[in-house]
């Protein structure tokens, strides 16, 4: 999925605006996936409005990129489908042309028995007026009787090929209707969530725009938890697949929340750990959900630096373990890329990749 190139969101009021023209636009291209928590654990009654707004958002995109996800399979299985009806259709016409070679000369065997004709070796010593004349008679009759049999059965396999080919056809087009009547449903309710995406994401932003400054930097937040040293926990990792990604990862803090993102200039939440897996190569599902049913499943008390972490019931947040209890995640907007405890927030589950 292309993702949009943005800019870092900054505290004024100009940056604020472009972010909201920002978020306008990328709701247009269905590829927002899983927003996140603010993650702030004293806040004024704005602050509170903020996360319960950020969380709606979250929800609400986390259900329009699996509903993107679902359009895209029933796309594929719809477009499946349709060329199977042209394959089918070809053999169907390979089938009725077999037929069609072989048909004039089992309507001339029909018509000749329809007309009293005699093809056995009876008529033959009937019509018979010496011995020779018997035995070549004889002997065109099984020639004869040989081509016949062969064009009959012809006739009766092209006739079952074509009947075969015929319902196999049909069989193909109900399914192709059927796939783009599903698809169009995936499509429309995928329209719907876009609008009502919209609509929050302006709730959010105006309700960013209402906090103060002081506001601001209190939901900012420190962008390490208390005696996180970056540069030990960066020595200490051990080469691997989740240590690199989140080696990748650890590169961003700092860059700013932004719906549908998936880097290197911003980050939504699951957008952060696709693009940190990328650095390693290895390609993650694009939402919270799809990657929280994928990999491995890790224990808590088993977590490795690098292994993704998922929160809420529903797996709608997603970052990748920092080791010490801690999370590299993408927050929600106004609150860049950071490292946080994951005691702030409900734990689902970890894979590991």
């Amino acid at each position: 999925m292309a993702t949009p190139t943005v800019k870092r969101i900054t505290r004024s009021k100009k940056g604020i605006l472009a972010a909201a023209i920002l978020a306008a636009c990328l709701v247009v291209s269905p590829t927002a996936v899983a927003g996140a928590q603010p993650g702030v654990d004293s806040a004024s009654d704005a602050q509170t409005r903020l996360a319960d707004l950020s969380r709606e958002s979250e929800q609400t995109t986390e259900a329009l990129h699996n509903a993107q996800i679902d359009l895209d399979a029933k796309t594929a299985v719809q477009q499946d489908a349709e060329a199977a009806v042209g394959a089918h259709q070809a053999e169907l016409d390979r089938a009725q042309e077999a037929l069609a070679q072989v048909k004039p000369a089992v309507d001339k065997v029909a018509n000749a028995n329809y007309q009293g004709g005699r093809t056995n070796r009876l008529f033959a010593v009937m019509v018979s007026d010496s011995p020779q004349q018997l035995l070549d008679q004889m002997s065109a009759l099984d020639v004869i009787s040989a081509e016949t049999a062969r064009q009959v059965e012809q006739f009766k396999q092209a006739g079952a090929d074509a009947a075969a080919a015929d319902q196999a056809a049909r069989a193909a087009a109900d399914a192709a209707r059927a796939a783009a009547e599903q698809a169009k449903v995936v499509s429309d309710d995928l329209q719907a969530k876009q609008s009502e995406l919209q609509s929050q994401m302006a709730e959010v932003i105006a309700s960013f725009n209402a906090l103060s400054g002081a506001e601001q930097a209190e939901l900012a937040g420190s962008p390490l938890p208390p005696g996180f040293d970056l540069s030990k926990i960066l020595s200490n990792l051990i080469p691997g697949s989740g240590s690199g990604a989140l080696q990748a990862g650890l590169t961003q803090i700092g860059k700013p929340y932004v719906w549908g993102a998936t880097g290197p200039d911003g980050f939504d939440c699951s957008g952060l750990v696709v693009w940190a897996y990328k650095q390693v190569g290895k390609t993650l599902p694009r939402s919270s959900q799809a990657q929280a049913a994928g990999g491995a499943p890790v224990d808590q008390k088993d977590l490795q630096p690098g292994d993704v972490v998922l929160f809420y019931p529903d797996a709608s947040h997603v970052g990748l373990y920092a080791g010490n209890g801690n999370v590299l995640h993408a927050s929600t907007f106004g609150v860049p890329v950071k490292v946080q405890s994951m005691a702030s927030f409900p734990y689902y589950g970890a894979r590991r990749y």
